[in-house]
């Protein structure tokens, strides 16, 4: 994968005034993203005690999908444009290559695209998702964006919808609907840190899986 390049402009022509004000509103953005991350960040942090685990899953867009992560399951976010990853010859598309985080090589996937939907679209709305080191995986995933936290007392379950590629294995196999009538599919990272083809990146063995939403 190639890293994902800003679309910067020159300001050469602008007014100081109007370049003080840009550089502004920019840092402001990103103090108002960063207190965002950090704020998820702690409450990923606080459903490893159970304290958030029963109540609340982390919302994320794959695909068009909106989709729900068990936060006990997750590690940290990160801003995708800022990491680099290195791709590796002969693997599936969806395996994205590997990332230094944290000081570890990490695996990146694009899960839209393992799931058999189009690849994530460069842009500073993507993050990256580790897994939590308890699944024994050193593996992130790379989402369209994060949308926040969401309450699954208010959800209840719905059948899986017709506009899955595929029969749903598994780790993507229930579907809920929230009090405003929206639908997200719920994602087991365990089951899916487990299972085959997606522990399998290399082409040889595209044919023998079937794990594909």
């Amino acid at each position: 994968m190639q890293t994902m390049p800003g679309h910067g402009a020159s300001i050469t022509a602008l007014p100081a005034a109007a370049i003080v004000m840009s550089s502004c509103e920019t840092g402001a953005r990103q103090g108002r993203l960063r207190q965002y991350q950090l704020q998820l960040i702690e409450r990923i942090q606080a459903a490893r005690s159970g304290a958030l685990a029963a109540r609340k899953e982390l919302g994320v867009m794959l695909g068009g999908r909106p989709c729900l992560l068990d936060l006990t399951q997750l590690g940290e976010i990160v801003i995708a444009s800022g990491v680099q990853i290195q791709g590796v010859p002969l693997a599936q598309d969806w395996y994205l290559g590997l990332a230094a985080m944290r000081g570890r090589l990490t695996g990146v996937v694009d899960l839209a695209r393992y799931m058999g939907e189009p690849a994530c679209a460069p842009g500073n709305h993507c993050r990256i998702i580790t897994f939590s080191p308890r699944l024994g995986l050193n593996c992130a995933l790379l989402v369209e964006r994060v949308l926040g936290l969401r309450q699954l007392r208010t959800m209840q379950s719905v059948p899986l919808p017709a506009t899955l590629p595929r029969a749903a294995p598994s780790w993507a196999a229930q579907a809920l609907r929230d009090s405003e009538g929206q639908h997200w599919l719920r994602l087991d990272l365990a089951q899916l840190a487990q299972a085959e083809r997606f522990l399998d990146a290399g082409f040889a063995g595209l044919a023998a899986h079937k794990d594909v939403c």
